[in-house]
């Protein structure tokens, strides 16, 4: 239309000017007017400006669907947002857009469109889009999770790669996942010999939370302190994950944020005051203790820095580049407890429920532990490497059950993405859940067969490379804690397996129903039965022994005796 207008336009102006020349002739006193004088002036100046400037058409945004004035779609979001999301994708294809309350929200939910953006666009969509809660619960949004893409970040995060998560640093820590895991088999040896259910995320929770504080402080809980100080720091721990997850209406109405009308700031600053107060006990203490130990107490520690010496260490530095202020010691620390125990634990839960729900492939994993392990040994860490079929159980359980279904980022300038328009400071979630169940990508998607990461390994890259396999991110905002996680887990799911066989409760049935957060768990706890399994000097037996009473080690016998026979008895013991 704007061309054929362009073509016309010289005929046009021929036309109201024809009048006025043909007129000199006929008539020496036309009726020329200012007013049409400006006319054509404007009409010559519109042709000119139309025939310099480009036209540039702006693409439209993503499709979607409709919704109300002023709450958009925010009336009809159900529960499992992940689900949701994935039914609405069928109808508005992989890349839409949802208007809740005042913030636009683009989902994404395809493979090759998540390509585009994180490996095409990284550096655009390098920011996460931080809510009120995340800034109030992180020391104003100073830590790596939610801090804005910049030199800050970059700091923070080269700091806990280089310093507190890389290879040699969680070598370093060795012994103490050693000593806590065995801490842990100990204690479900005791609760086995009571034939007492376990709570798995609570067990699980508590031996990565013990693993977390020997790496940061080089202290744990000790078995008075264990329950009731675990089970507070569960719960804080739960409370933290779930606000940062829930709806809020600062959030999607940004002039009410004010007002905090549900109130989620005020709490999130009360369970960061419980951290802190914590934090600033320890940061104390431990000045204290390096003032009245003096230099040769320094020097004594030597490359066995704990996590928390390492970053008082670099707050002491005057170098701008590696330094750090208290607050940023402080979020560090923070990323490490919540990252580390929450979502370690909840996909430990994840992965003992469907060996549960699956026997056959629980079986395989045992036999393949037996092979690695050996039947009177006990599992250590250099024997996961080895654990191949295990491995892929675990790619598995990530591929049907991500820690975090949704993966949020932010454009920092307005971008095209498959021909729609993704508007600055909008908020991007990539359904990471749907793309890891694209029947597209993957065969079977909805059944539970670690079998396809041994056929190909490389679909079972944690970095990010294969789009349609994002548990933990990709690109720059990446995981950083990929390496300790993978370690962890693998290793308490190797000695659960080996040393003990495992049941749910007679009468009731295994419910693998998701319930869905910032990370999603399973909406029933997964309460299951231990067995004493391979009672042996050299084994678990001499774990046991070393803090479980006399009746203890007499029950256990007796089930290793109903379960394993004489022989295995003799030679055991």
């Amino acid at each position: 239309m704007i061309s054929n207008f362009l073509r016309e336009l010289p005929q046009l102006i021929y036309v109201s000017w024809s009048w006025w020349w043909d007129g000199l002739t006929e008539y020496p006193t036309t009726r020329f007017t200012p007013t049409l004088l400006a006319a054509t002036l404007l009409a010559i100046s519109l042709y000119a400006w139309l025939i310099k400037k480009p036209f540039t058409i702006v693409p439209p945004l993503p499709p979607g669907p409709p919704g109300l004035p002023l709450l958009g779609n925010l009336p009809f979001l159900e529960p499992n947002l992940h689900r949701y999301f994935a039914k609405l994708s069928e109808i508005y294809g992989p890349i839409m857009k949802l208007q809740l309350g005042r913030k636009l929200c683009v989902v994404i939910s395809s493979p090759s469109l998540a390509k585009q953006v994180l490996k095409d666009h990284d550096a655009i969509f390098a920011n996460h889009d931080p809510t009120v809660a995340a800034i109030a619960s992180t020391y104003g949004g100073g830590d790596i999770v939610w801090s804005p893409n910049g030199p800050e970040w970059r700091k923070l995060r080269k700091i806990l790669v280089q310093e507190m998560v890389s290879k040699t640093s969680l070598d370093a820590c060795h012994t103490f996942r050693r000593q806590e895991v065995r801490k842990m088999v100990k204690e479900v040896y005791v609760k086995a010999g009571n034939s007492e259910p376990i709570n798995i995320r609570e067990q699980m929770f508590l031996t990565i939370l013990n693993v977390i504080m020997r790496m940061s402080w080089g202290g744990s809980l000790n078995e008075e302190d264990s329950i009731r100080v675990g089970i507070q720091f569960s719960r804080v721990v739960d409370e933290f994950v779930y606000l940062w997850g829930a709806p809020n209406i600062s959030d999607l109405f940004p002039a009410l944020a004010r007002f905090d009308l549900q109130g989620v700031e005020s709490k999130m600053k009360k369970l960061l005051s419980w951290f802190d107060r914590m934090f600033e006990s320890l940061i104390d203490s431990r000045t204290k203790d390096h003032q009245t130990g003096g230099e040769n107490k320094k020097e004594e520690k030597g490359s066995n820095k704990d996590f928390l010496q390492i970053l008082l260490d670099l707050k002491q530095q005057g170098d701008d580049k590696s330094s750090l202020s208290m607050n940023q010691v402080k979020a560090l620390l923070l990323d490490l407890f919540l990252g580390g125990t929450d979502t370690s634990s909840t996909t430990i839960e994840w992965v003992m429920a469907e060996l549960l729900q699956h026997p056959e492939i629980m079986r395989k994993a045992c036999k393949e532990l037996e092979e690695v392990v050996g039947k009177d040994n006990i599992v250590e860490e250099f024997h996961i490497p080895k654990l191949y079929y295990l491995a892929a159980i675990l790619k598995e359980t990530f591929r049907l059950h991500p820690p975090a279904p949704l993966v949020p980022r932010s454009p920092c300038t307005t971008q095209t993405i498959s021909e729609y328009t993704i508007p600055k400071g909008s908020r991007v979630l990539f359904n990471v859940w749907a793309m890891q169940r694209d029947p597209e990508a993957w065969e079977n998607p909805l059944e539970f067969q670690p079998e396809r990461f041994l056929l190909d390994a490389g679909r079972g890259d944690f970095k990010g490379n294969n789009y349609s396999f994002l548990p933990f991110g990709s690109g720059r905002r990446i995981c950083p804690g990929i390496s300790l996680a993978e370690k962890m887990i693998l290793y308490v799911v190797s000695t659960l397996l080996h040393s003990f066989e495992w049941n749910i409760q007679h009468g009731t049935t295994l419910d693998l129903s998701e319930k869905f957060g910032f990370v999603t768990k399973m909406q029933e706890p997964l309460i299951a039965i231990p067995i004493a399994n391979n009672l042996r000097h050299s084994g678990p037996l001499g774990l046991l022994a070393m803090s479980a009473p006399p009746y203890v080690l007499a029950v256990a016998g007796l089930q290793l005796l109903q379960g394993h026979g004489w022989r295995k008895l003799h030679h055991g013991l």
